[in-house]
């Protein structure tokens, strides 16, 4: 393992590739980011959730982080990272953000509408009922209520994506994710990115409306760049300045 000042330097450089990249690979990789996430969360469905679904969910994690992907509540942590370094704008950060949050939409909307709908993996019984109510109890949070799930869900998964930078193998960077992604998950916190594949999924099935969506959405994704940006990103970098 590096260690906690190691880990933030490996991560501001990481922030200059990610901003770096060409616009296509970010669309490509975020769509990618997008879809993984939505898959995990559907094999927590299909386990009807609880435990074991929670040890299940980290998988769409895990493939992004180790086969390529870009996750938008990985980088409000990453590229932060690089902004409190000073190795990245603040218009460099907005406009990473801003590609990878419409990529990972639509690849989770594809996921939920292709493989949940079409195919059919999520239609019958006892999924359906399952999925339709983890959506409801989603939108029912008020925006406070909303807002904080959302700090909770990415202080978890930024912590995740931080201890794989700073993990030197594979079965390390695994174990790294797993459990704070697994933990959030327990608790129930809310991930824009997670919700925006099982609410469009409630939504094809007539029992959401895409208002809905986006009343979720804002606050849960605010709350997720609280988490990553703040309690992670600034804190550290705060907290291992040199000076």
């Amino acid at each position: 393992m590096y260690t906690p000042d190691e880990i933030l330097e490996q991560t501001a450089a990481t922030a200059v590739v990610k901003v770096n990249k060409p616009l296509l690979s970010k669309l490509i990789l975020g769509f990618i980011g997008g879809a993984m996430i939505s898959l995990g969360y559907m094999a927590y469905l299909r386990v009807n959730g609880g435990f074991v679904g929670a040890a299940i969910f980290p998988v769409g994690l895990i493939v992004i982080l180790l086969a390529g992907g870009e996750l938008i509540t990985g980088n409000m942590m990453a590229v932060s990272v690089g902004f409190f370094k000073g190795k990245v704008t603040l218009l460099e950060v907005l406009k990473n953000w801003g590609v990878i949050t419409v990529s990972n939409i639509v690849g989770a909307i594809f996921v939920a509408y292709f493989f949940g709908i079409v195919a059919g993996t999520l239609t019958g019984e006892p999924y359906l009922k399952e999925a339709l109510h983890v959506a409801e109890s989603k939108l029912a949070a008020g925006f406070v209520q909303a807002f904080f799930s959302g700090i909770g869900c990415n202080w978890f998964v930024g912590l995740a994506v931080w201890l794989s930078y700073g993990a030197k193998d594979f079965a390390g960077k695994i174990l790294a994710i797993w459990f704070p992604v697994m933990t959030f998950v327990v608790i129930g916190f809310q991930h824009s990115v997670a919700n925006s594949f099982l609410i469009p999924f409630a939504i094809f099935k007539g029992h959401a409306t895409w208002l809905d969506f986006l009343t979720n959405f804002v606050p849960v994704y605010l709350g997720n760049v609280v988490g990553g940006a703040i309690m992670i990103s600034l804190f550290y970098a705060l907290a291992y300045k040199k000076h």
